[in-house]
């Protein structure tokens, strides 16, 4: 048997997320599918961790173990021909078999991106966030410092959030403007449930000067209850790579 790792992108737009799901299409299940035609049997992969629906995937990474002995590129073109528009394998390689895809992973990468427009632009509605408001860049800056250290997290992810502990470490956010659009990157050891959407969710309320420094402190430091502010959608999201 052979380990395979892939690096993978995908549109998420038609996607309920990456994760299997009964009668949804997921990233997954669909590239589980061309492995199960090309094995002639289930063929499970690991994935660096999951996306929720409409977020999208720059540089995911799975693995899977196959008993066939081919290139990688060769197993590039093959999936890459079976798989459909909106996934692209954009890397192949053969790893070693203790390699795993989720548990060795040192840091990731999400960027999130918004237009500040007046006019919304139907053209880009499903990979950025419109967010039609003046906003002041350097209180942006100044909130999203907060968050930079090892933290918990807890009161900044979803209630949905199954994992016991929620301490997490960012090393670095970095918010770039040009002209009318927003990039937010986030760079960490590990991001809990819907964590990304509500960071950037306090950090544009923070540019409208409707949340402060102080209160997201309170918050980290757990002498004050969640903050009131909308999950960014999933749209604007994209898991931008992976560090092994």
């Amino acid at each position: 048997m052979e380990r395979i790792k892939c690096t993978v992108s995908y549109d998420g737009t038609n996607f309920a997320g990456y994760q299997v799901q009964p009668d949804k299409r997921t990233v997954q299940s669909v590239i589980e599918g061309v492995l199960k035609k090309m094995h002639k049997a289930e063929t499970r992969i690991s994935a660096s961790g999951r996306t929720d629906a409409f977020v999208h995937g720059k540089g995911q990474v799975f693995h899977f173990d196959t008993p066939l002995h081919i290139t990688g590129e060769q197993w590039k073109k093959a999936l890459n021909t079976q798989l459909p528009a909106d996934i692209y394998i954009v890397e192949v390689e053969k790893v070693s078999g203790d390699f795993h895809a989720r548990f060795d992973v040192q840091k990731k990468e999400y960027r999130y991106r918004i237009s500040t427009k007046k006019d919304r632009d139907v053209f880009k509605r499903n990979y950025l966030y419109h967010y039609p408001y003046e906003l002041d860049i350097e209180k942006m800056k100044e909130a999203s410092s907060c968050f930079i250290g090892t933290h918990d997290f807890t009161l900044f992810c979803s209630a949905r959030s199954d994992v016991e502990n929620k301490v997490r470490t960012i090393y670095d956010i970095h918010i770039e403007k040009q002209e009318e659009e927003i990039e937010i990157s986030f760079v960490g050891n590990g991001f809990l449930y819907n964590m990304v959407r509500i960071l950037v969710g306090v950090i544009l309320e923070a540019g409208q000067g409707r949340v402060h420094s102080e209160e997201i402190k309170a918050v980290l430091e757990r002498q004050h209850k969640r903050l009131g502010t909308k999950t960014a959608p999933g749209q604007g999201l994209y898991l931008w790579k992976v560090y092994y």
